[in-house]
């Protein structure tokens, strides 16, 4: 008897080890990140999670401890990230795919956020698939820019206002969060709103993460209870 599968509305990937994975390889650090961002593997993991039932799906391209790395190595991930969202975008309109920017809005390349800007305003009509980009994005942060929206409004902080004020307002929490290389921690990524997240730790390095590894780990997620403290 076949029984209908519990499937995660909003998953996250932390796309972890892209510098371990080249230094495997023997090739340059930055090469990790342009083999993790190749079109067609970032375009086969939309196109899985869609085919899966995913409603959101939540990438975090950059951090802001990540302004630590050397500086050649930051601009071409930008680099990357730019060509990416260009490519992106036809597909964005043919299926119907929304694109939002989750992260600070102040430190990054003109171009880049105004790339993200115009992507996110030429697909707010759509609602068929989800996709999140995190870039310059961590929870504390976030969560200090929350409270201060708050607080120079003068409204009463509670759990529901504070929600309102987050990047991801309006998106559901995360039913599941999934970090590859085998690292087991979310370093930050939404502390606020993953309290009840279910947690999937993959040991290969994020350029080798591929379908078959989404859909393994939604199999995995349908077979946990979660009770939210019941």
């Amino acid at each position: 008897m076949n029984l209908k599968r519990e499937i995660p509305i909003h998953v996250v990937i932390i796309p972890d080890g892209n510098r371990r994975w080249a230094r495997k390889n023997g090739l340059a650090p930055t090469l990790g990140h342009k083999k993790s961002a190749e079109y067609e593997n970032i375009k086969s993991l939309f196109d899985e999670a869609k085919k899966l039932g995913i409603k959101y799906l939540s990438v975090w391209g950059f951090s802001t401890e990540n302004w630590k790395r050397e500086r050649k190595e930051i601009n071409v991930i930008f680099e990357i990230v730019l060509n990416l969202v260009k490519k992106l975008r036809k597909d964005a309109h043919e299926q119907k795919i929304r694109f939002l920017h989750l992260g600070r809005k102040d430190r990054l390349p003109k171009e880049v956020l105004e790339e993200l800007r115009k992507l996110e305003k030429e697909t707010e009509n759509y609602s068929d698939f989800n996709v999140q980009l995190c870039m310059d994005y961590g929870g504390r942060d976030e969560i200090v820019r929350a409270a201060e929206k708050i607080l120079s409004s003068g409204k009463k902080i509670n759990e529901e206002e504070f929600s309102k004020h987050l990047d991801s307002s309006g998106i559901p929490d995360p039913d599941m969060i999934i970090r590859t290389s085998g690292e087991q921690r979310i370093s930050g990524f939404m502390p606020f709103q993953s309290v009840y997240s279910e947690l999937y730790f993959v040991k290969k390095f994020f350029p080798d993460f591929g379908r078959k590894d989404l859909r393994k780990a939604v199999a995995e997620f349908s077979k946990r209870k979660r009770r939210f403290g019941k």
